[in-house]
């Protein structure tokens, strides 16, 4: 029976596209085992049936390049990859979980083919890269694209083992990442054995001896103590030989490895040898075989055929450190274990890293300078996010920490600090009776409340004279109480709110100061009744009698009263708390429950003094002994004058200041309705009796009256 061979093609990626000539003819019994990178697009079985990647696939390579991006805060980075499909998908995968991290992009070079090669690239390549503001430099690629940066220091470099033939020194303080993988034992005893006198069939291993020792030819080597026999590998810098397996060769031990394996299973399935090449007569079964295969290595590491079961990538850091020309190490400092727990699955050893220029400093990788506690960053139109502008937090909010995006409001209850960088307690205040402008008012009100009382007395004591009579008793008695209350009330307004004097606040204001200004309005209307529409010895003039007035003034106190009610029913005033108004306090206040209530019980009462001001204006000129209605129409003048200016105050001020504008404006209408109407008539009975006489009066009442007639 005849037997037919395979051939096992052992191969990196970076031969791709032989790769891809290769497949067009038939050849089915061709074997491709490749060593190098793990590449997607050779994972297609239908396009490369037998094809077998023995790399472990890198799918988690740029997550680690980001973690370690973000643990040494590098946030203005430059890419630079490989002009290639590999390099596209990965520059995708990279710049999404930068973006998801915060990371930014300064600039991105793509190496093409064409400029792949010796000085000529790097004129044209390198001053890009060298004009960029970073000092961060994130590459990716295979071993060409390595050529054109050979002149070049690079603050980072992941992702590659230095080639060898590459001048290290370049590569002072460069990372690099590379596969985790168990050291094969007896691989160093192996190397410092080799010499071209113990294979002497290796031409290869011949040139690169010669080469490296210096030996031009058979003659000088003979006379050279560097070319003897004696000389090792070992003794050569990291420059021209490393004594440790790298991942590419581990990766193509693992292959030859499997190979063997493999043959040997083979033979071990049938021990006769007609049924293995008959076997071997069917490529399927052979590939079934081959995609089987699992073992484990002499390092212990498991092996893989079937590119499926290929585990994802471990990665060690590397740091290359060169103490001179000709004396590099590369150091491990830190390793990203993808499937790890969190919080164990990426470790670096800054203090062990050497950084190129900077030594023992970390580079800085930044578009824009951190903000610090107390700023916020503030985004620059038409930039990365990463570059920025400090902004300081606004009242009442804080950042604490570096590079905030947003600040944080402090509760309620505090406030934030001049640094903005912490919240402080706030003050809890209300007008309190025991502060100066307290005691002043507070002293204020109950002058004018004795002065009040002591006009009522005045007026009691006097009630029998012409001038008391001719002001209708009732109603001035009647007017000089409500102005008492009117003047007590604003003691409602200091001191700790609380549910009690927030109902009594507003509604006994209001109610005490209809009674007021219905009384004023009483007075009035029976100054015009009494001139106007009833003549002397009129019938009519029954109804200028107290009943009328009286009627006035309950029935005008009464509809406030009922709004007053209508208010308390519904929407009652009560405490409540502001702590927006006045930065670093909390405002007790009360609370008015309805606006719309509060405006309508100052509406009405504006009504009452609007009407009853019309009326005295129109009642100036009447006959009056002692002039109550130009008093009444200056007092009203006063009133009205105070309360419209009380409105916009009121509502452009807040806090303590709102309390106080309200008390401020009871006093003054209160103070101004006493001064105009009472003071005048106290002045004439104390110090003017004479003319506080029943001839004084029909003196002056007599002549407007015959010229009123005319």
């Amino acid at each position: 029976m005849k037997s037919i061979g395979f051939n096992f093609t052992f191969t990196h990626t970076s031969y791709h596209d032989h790769i891809l000539r290769s497949q067009i003819f038939p050849l089915f019994f061709h074997i491709w085992i490749i060593f190098g990178a793990f590449d997607s697009s050779l994972n297609d079985k239908i396009q490369f049936p037998s094809l077998y990647q023995m790399a472990p696939k890198d799918s988690s390579l740029h997550k680690g390049m980001v973690r370690l991006m973000t643990h040494f805060e590098w946030t203005w980075v430059a890419l630079v990859i490989a002009d290639n499909l590999r390099g596209e998908e990965f520059l995708l995968e990279l710049t999404q979980e930068m973006a998801n991290n915060g990371v930014c992009v300064s600039f991105t070079e793509k190496i093409p083919v064409s400029e792949r090669r010796h000085t000529e690239s790097h004129m044209a390549f390198m001053p890009r890269i060298m004009a960029s503001a970073t000092r961060v430099i994130f590459i990716h690629g295979d071993t060409d694209s390595l050529m054109i940066l050979r002149y070049s220091q690079l603050p980072f470099l992941p992702n590659w083992k230095v080639p060898q033939y590459i001048d290290s020194y370049n590569f002072h303080g460069a990372l690099t990442f590379s596969h985790l993988t168990s050291e094969v034992p007896s691989f160093k005893p192996f190397l410092r054995t080799v010499n071209p006198a113990k294979y002497s069939e290796d031409i290869v291993l011949k040139e690169f001896w010669h080469s490296t020792f210096r030996c031009m030819d058979e003659s000088e080597k003979l006379k050279q103590e560097e070319c003897s026999l004696n000389a090792s590998l070992e003794t050569l810098p990291l420059l021209y030989f490393d004594m440790t397996m790298s991942e590419m060769s581990s990766i193509l031990y693992n292959s030859v490895y499997a190979v063997a394996w493999t043959l040997n299973e083979m033979f071990l399935v049938k021990s006769e040898k007609m049924y293995f090449f008959f076997f071997l007569k069917n490529s399927k079964d052979l590939h079934s075989f081959l995609k089987n295969i699992q073992f484990n290595n002499s390092a212990g590491d498991q092996v893989f055929m079937d590119e499926n079961k290929n585990p994802e990538a471990q990665y060690k850091i590397l740091n290359y450190v060169t103490f001179n020309m000709d004396n590099e190490v590369l150091v491990q400092v830190g390793q990203f274990i993808p499937k790890a727990e969190p919080g164990q699955d990426f470790t670096i050893n800054e203090e062990a890293i050497v950084w190129g220029w900077s030594g023992s400093k970390i580079p800085c990788a930044i578009c824009s300078e951190s903000c610090g506690p107390g700023f916020r960053q503030t985004p620059r139109e038409g930039e990365p996010i990463c570059c920025f502008n400090c902004s300081l937090c606004p009242e009442g909010e804080i950042s604490s920490q570096m590079n905030m995006k947003h600040c944080l409001k402090c509760p309620e209850d505090k406030y934030s600090n001049k640094e903005r960088n912490g919240c402080l307690s706030k003050v809890v205040t209300f007008l309190e009776v025991s502060e100066p402008l307290g005691m002043t008012l507070i002293c204020v009100a109950l002058s004018f409340s004795l002065m009040t009382v002591l006009v009522l007395w005045i007026f009691v004591k006097f009630q029998d004279t012409p001038i008391v009579k001719a002001n209708n008793r009732a109603l001035s008695y009647t007017l000089l109480i409500s102005l008492t209350f009117c003047f007590l009330c604003s003691l409602l307004f200091f001191g700790r709110p609380t549910a009690a004097t927030c109902l009594l606040r507003q509604t006994t204001f209001g109610v005490v100061f209809s009674v007021a200004v219905s009384s004023i309005l009483a007075k009035t209307i029976m100054v015009v009744l009494a001139f106007r529409v009833t003549p002397p010895g009129s019938r009519s003039r029954m109804w200028v009698q107290s009943k009328v007035s009286n009627s006035v003034v309950l029935i005008c106190s009464g509809i406030q009263v009922i709004l007053c009610g209508i208010w308390l029913g519904t929407s009652p005033p009560f405490p409540d708390m502001d702590p927006y108004s006045e930065p670093g306090h909390i405002i007790i206040k009360c609370n008015e429950g309805s606006d719309f209530a509060f405006y309508s019980v100052l509406g009405y009462m504006g009504f009452l003094a609007l009407g009853s001001f019309t009326v005295a204006f129109l009642a100036r000129n009447l006959p009056d002994a002692f002039n109550e209605a130009k008093f009444t129409t200056f007092s009203m003048l006063v009133f009205c004058s105070v309360w419209v200016s009380f409105l916009p105050t009121y509502q452009s001020t807040r806090g303590k200041a709102m309390v106080v504008v309200e008390i401020f404006s009871i006093l003054t209408s209160s103070a101004g309705l006493l001064g105009c109407i009472f003071i005048p008539k106290c002045y004439v009975i104390l110090l003017r009796p004479e003319r506080n006489t029943q001839e004084s009066i029909k003196n002056k009442v007599n002549p407007r009256a015959r010229n009123h007639s005319r």
